[in-house]
């Protein structure tokens, strides 16, 4: 984890608020937050820029990030947004009340994380009809002796296209610049990625009725709804 904080603290450093593969789904990923939303947590919060939207639907946010810059700079742009609370922690090490929260949310991070267990603290820290929402990164097929892999060639060439046309419209260029560019790949290195069918089979374990979508930006969703609470 020492490994990812100094790599994030690096990346918050070079972050310009413009667009990327992840702000792209803010938009659908907003659209499950619960109705009157009491209180949020959001698990990898960054910079804040998912944290701030999601405090225009809920009273109070809780964003954690294990990057100190990443926290400093969110707080920085985040003057004029009273209800949330940025905190600097490992989630690993964070022990929330059962039932605390309407909503649990978390973007392009739990490939860091053991999925599992994370998914577990989240379910149990929702309050019923609570929501889980995920944005996150998945391996491609990558076997040309399978329709799916065949499927997700095609898929990844439209999603290159598609990325380098819309950075070029949101940010005026296409390509990160190459100090960007660099951070990332560093960073890649110790990245690794389940399947969507490894996604799958695990949320029908311990999320039932998850619904789980690929998205052509080489993310996948899942949006989970705890059940009512037995009369």
């Amino acid at each position: 984890m020492s490994t990812i904080e100094k790599d994030f603290d690096r990346l918050a450093q070079l972050d310009d608020g413009g667009w990327t593969q992840n702000n792209h789904y803010h938009d659908f990923l907003l659209q499950y937050v619960p109705v009157d939303c009491v209180n949020a947590l959001e698990i990898g919060c960054g910079t804040g820029t998912f944290s701030r939207r999601l405090a225009k639907k809920a009273r109070q946010v809780v964003a954690i990030d294990l990057s100190p810059e990443m926290i400093r700079v969110a707080r920085s742009r985040s003057a004029q947004v009273p209800n949330v609370e940025y905190r600097c922690a490992d989630i690993m090490g964070c022990d929330f009340p059962a039932a605390q929260f309407d909503c649990v949310a978390t973007i392009a991070t739990l490939h860091h994380l053991p999925l599992k267990e994370v998914i577990l603290m989240a379910r149990e820290t929702l309050k019923p009809n609570g929501v889980l929402i995920v944005l996150d990164l998945f391996e491609l097929d990558r076997n040309l002796l399978t329709l799916a892999g065949w499927r997700d060639l095609l898929l990844n060439t439209c999603a290159l296209g598609m990325s380098t046309g819309l950075r070029l419209l949101h940010n005026g260029r296409l390509k990160p610049p190459r100090e960007v560019r660099a951070a990332w790949e560093a960073h890649g290195k110790t990245d690794t990625y389940l399947t969507l069918a490894e996604v799958r089979a695990l949320s029908a374990d311990i999320l039932p009725r998850a619904n789980v979508r690929q998205h052509l930006l080489w993310r996948y969703s899942l949006i989970w709804e705890k059940p009512p609470q037995p009369n």
